[in-house]
């Protein structure tokens, strides 16, 4: 297994999608933590035209809890504005699992504190941040980088 990425509780359906993409091509596994702003049932998906989506190494949850008690032994990093190292000084290994909030808010305050937060470096001008999915895209190639692109050409 190469790498993790989860989502916490997404709300836009095309970031998801652009996530889900890159994890197809780069073999990651996609978590999404429930509840999802968006239907991801086989017509929703075919309606979206996902036709990658059939290829997805996909695992949803339906909270935060679950997940926690299924995989809260492994690494998991969660990407946020207020995390302490950069991205790219961490040293991420096959297997660890990096956690993206969702849109419109990130996480909640027990939820980041139960993590090793990492950052993308950003400009302070406004209360923006990147896009998820670029956000995602950013770190999971820093990643995979890291582990010599295990399994890709």
């Amino acid at each position: 297994m190469n790498l993790n990425i989860v989502l916490y509780k997404p709300e836009i359906p095309q970031n998801t999608g652009n996530i889900a993409r890159t994890c197809v091509l780069t073999d990651s596994v996609l978590h999404l933590i429930k509840p999802l702003g968006f239907s991801i049932d086989d017509k929703a998906v075919k309606r979206s035209g996902l036709d990658y989506w059939k290829d997805l190494k996909l695992e949803v949850h339906e909270s935060y809890e679950d997940f926690m008690a299924k995989y809260g032994e492994q690494r998991i990093f969660l990407a946020t504005t207020h995390g302490g190292k950069f991205y790219n000084e961490e040293s991420y290994k096959p297997g660890d699992f990096i956690m993206f909030g969702k849109e419109s808010s990130g996480v909640p305050e027990e939820v980041h504190n139960a993590h090793k937060g990492i950052r993308i470096p950003m400009i302070k001008t406004s209360t923006r941040s990147l896009n998820l999915s670029n956000t995602v895209c950013t770190i999971a190639y820093e990643a995979l980088r890291q582990m010599d692109f295990p399994n890709m050409k």
